[in-house]
């Protein structure tokens, strides 16, 4: 479980960094709480699927499957 976490961990900040966004301004656009966005980008929390298509939307990404990238 722990590997996943820190999969998507590192998926979520490379698209948030990729976009130039902060937390605080994709917890903004996605209706998050900025400690949302904190405690999945350090493995504290795990995502719920609509937080996941939430996330994607926020960030423009032609699919939620891009946050998922690499994790098996």
């Amino acid at each position: 479980m722990d590997s996943v976490r820190t999969q998507f961990a590192a998926n979520l900040r490379r698209h948030r960094d990729l976009a130039g966004l902060s937390q605080e301004a994709l917890a903004d656009i996605c209706d998050l709480h900025r400690t949302e966005i904190s405690l999945l980008e350090r493995c504290k929390r795990s995502p719920r699927l609509e937080t996941i298509v939430i996330l994607a939307r926020g960030l423009q990404l032609a699919s939620p499957s891009e946050l998922l990238e690499g994790i098996t």
